[in-house]
């Protein structure tokens, strides 16, 4: 009689700590191509900071509270970055059209300019990378990780700008 693996063994396991722990290395990845591709065009920015850039990019402008959820971060520590970002002319804030009191924080062209081109090498490194597996690893792990990012709530990020872009 086998052996069973630890993921069956354990009482109501589905292999989602198996698929973690591969999720995990392939986080190591991207993260070692996005660090390389971020220092090739920004070497000054930060992997937090180009964060922020790719959520105003991808979401549009924002507060300072709305940003620091989607970061995962306090509003102090989402607003000391701001302030970098601003002072590195990446970022402006601007008085919320909805309401006077309210400061929203967008992209300028700069800013815009550096999320585009990280992620162009970032995408042409990752090819690279895909080029070199089986073709039919390549389909399941189109299937795979669209469910993963539709869980995790990430825009996609060849999806078209908004209108008011």
């Amino acid at each position: 009689m086998s052996k069973p693996s630890p993921a069956s063994a354990a009482p109501g396991a589905d292999g989602a700590d198996d698929v973690a722990g591969v999720v995990l290395t392939a986080s190591r990845l991207l993260v070692a191509i996005s660090a390389r591709s971020l220092a090739s065009i920004e070497e000054s920015l930060t992997l937090p900071q180009f964060r922020m850039l790719v959520v105003l990019d991808s979401r549009g402008p924002m507060n300072i509270s709305r940003l620091g959820e989607h970061l995962d971060v306090i509003p102090s520590t989402a607003m000391r970055m701001v302030d970098r970002l601003v002072a590195a002319g990446m970022l402006e804030r601007e008085a919320s059209p909805a309401s006077r009191r309210e400061t929203l924080v967008h992209l300028t062209g700069a800013g815009r300019r550096t999320v585009g081109r990280a992620t162009d090498r970032r995408r042409r490194e990752i090819a690279r990378v895909v080029e070199r597996m089986p073709a039919e690893a390549r389909a399941n792990l189109v299937e795979a990780l669209r469910a993963f990012n539709e869980a995790g709530d990430e825009p996609r990020a060849d999806d078209g700008r908004p209108a008011e872009w």
